[in-house]
């Protein structure tokens, strides 16, 4: 335990190559997280599973089904890895008593990636609604790791994309949230050039849609959910400037926040550029 104590508080590792032994070890067992991208990188999925295998409420069957299919994604990028990871998990317990249970013993586990692995199985359940989704996100979307929070809001925003254009209204709940992760979520899952998955043409076309909850986080005290609505304006600059640069002034008129202010000049940096 003392060992174990000490790996976490180590800084991550600038290379691959640098991972120490002792800590993909302990990852495989599931008994840390990663704390950086490359030891996210470094990870075997196969061997974590087999590590984790006995904390979770599995039957051999499908614990054979799952580790046969993570078996047949190590070609796969990083994302589609946890996502088909996800799905293999949904798949094997979609008609198991254990089902709920399995996934709660993974949404709480000390392994970020097989917390990852739990948000992607709610991807995959096509029976879930989009209040659902986001009530089950949420655990996600506050997470302590970073990667658990960008998986988040990529969990839900892949099958609900279109629920985020005409429930937006669900979201304003989390902007108003008193965690700062929760304000954060619901603009990162809302933005209209998300990273890493595609874009939402309807947000991009009309931004105007987000006004509201955009709003709601105008004057944000957090530098993260800051930064937050000011990529989503200069996302939404690229397609709409003139709308963003309006607001913005109508934001600055309305308010002399230090917050408002910094969120402003951040969205317009690529107007500025043009400029």
């Amino acid at each position: 335990m003392a060992d174990l104590e000490k790996l976490r508080q180590r800084k991550g590792a600038v290379r691959r190559s640098e991972v120490p032994a002792s800590v993909v070890t302990a990852i495989h067992r599931g008994e840390l997280e990663t704390v950086n991208l490359v030891e996210f990188l470094v990870v075997d999925h196969v061997k974590l599973f087999q590590g984790v295998r006995s904390t979770l409420a599995l039957d051999d069957t499908s614990a054979k089904q799952i580790q046969a299919k993570i078996k047949k994604l190590a070609s796969e990028g990083v994302t589609q890895r946890l996502v088909q990871t996800g799905a293999a998990f949904h798949e094997a317990l979609a008609e198991s008593d254990h089902r709920e249970t399995v996934y709660q013993q993974m949404a709480t586990h000390t392994s970020d990636i097989v917390r990852n692995w739990a948000a992607y199985m709610d991807t995959a359940d096509a029976k879930l609604t989009f209040p659902k989704r986001l009530q089950r996100a949420r655990k996600f979307a506050i997470d302590p790791n970073m990667g658990v929070r960008e998986i988040a809001w990529m969990a839900v925003r892949v099958p609900a994309a279109d629920k985020i254009v005409s429930d937006i209204e669900k979201l304003y709940p989390f902007a108003r949230n008193k965690n700062h992760l929760a304000r954060r979520f619901a603009i990162e899952l809302s933005r209209p050039c998300g990273v890493w998955c595609k874009h939402i043409v309807p947000l991009k076309e009309r931004p105007e849609i987000a006004e509201e909850l955009l709003t709601l986080c105008r004057e944000d005290s957090s530098k993260y959910v800051q930064d937050s609505v000011a990529n989503w304006l200069n996302d939404a600059s690229k397609s709409r400037p003139e709308y963003v640069q309006d607001l913005c002034d109508r934001w600055l008129s309305e308010t002399d926040s230090p917050h408002t202010r910094r969120i402003a000049h951040r969205a317009l940096r690529t107007l500025r550029k043009k400029a």
